[in-house]
């Protein structure tokens, strides 16, 4: 199975609690923990960055559905959560609110909100995970 990306994505954390430095092509993001959990709150915690990668995966897709189409939608709006709970495993629910314009009409909606859930990071979500980890 080939790799999507060209260049892994990196990251190195030293001794300042909780602070991770991660690399991907050409550059880097800060991500940190909140102050009530002894980070620095310097960038996102992990989860905000796992749900950020949603969003701005949904957001695109959309864009590029409506580019081609020929739309006039200027502008989406996205807004992520996620709660968890054993019982007796794990799970996790995501929310994800999408939301357009008043000029949208309802027929574009429906459209829309099935190309929202054909975007690649989503399908990935929704679909058997694998992680390798090696030392």
């Amino acid at each position: 199975m080939a790799n999507l990306l060209e260049n892994n994505v990196e990251g190195k954390i030293g001794t300042q609690k909780y602070l991770c430095t991660i690399s991907w092509r050409n550059g880097t993001l800060l991500m940190d923990e909140p102050e009530n959990i002894g980070g620095q709150n310097i960038g996102p915690d992990p989860f905000s960055t796992f749900l950020a990668s949603l969003a701005g995966c949904t957001l695109s897709t959309l864009r590029m559905y409506i580019d081609r189409k020929g739309w006039d939608i200027p502008e989406i709006h996205i807004s992520l959560n996620l709660a968890q709970e054993l019982n007796p495993e794990l799970e996790t629910t995501i929310s994800r609110a999408i939301s357009f314009p008043d000029t949208v009409t309802d027929e574009q909606k429906e459209r829309l909100l099935l190309i929202a859930e054909k975007c690649p990071i989503s399908k990935i979500l929704k679909n058997k995970i694998t992680i390798n980890t090696t030392l």
